[in-house]
């Protein structure tokens, strides 16, 4: 059977189902994904050099923010 978010297992109720890959150098992109949506990807052109955060809200799992942070230039 397939799971959210492509994990091997499925979460308990009342749980979120999440996967954050990283990225590979500037080969492969990172990407998020929550609750079998993917909220950050190279595909959506929304992910940056360095740290990249999804703030979701922990009550009803909806995207608040994303961002990315680069670490190298300080």
């Amino acid at each position: 059977p397939r799971h959210k978010c492509g994990n091997q297992k499925s979460c308990p109720p009342n749980y979120f189902a999440f996967k954050i890959i990283s990225g590979a150098a500037n080969v492969v992109g990172p990407s998020i994904c929550f609750d079998d949506r993917i909220l950050m990807s190279s595909v959506k052109n929304n992910i940056g050099r360095g740290l990249n955060i999804a703030l979701v809200n922990g009550t009803d799992g909806n995207l608040l923010k994303t961002g990315a942070f680069d670490m190298y230039s300080g």
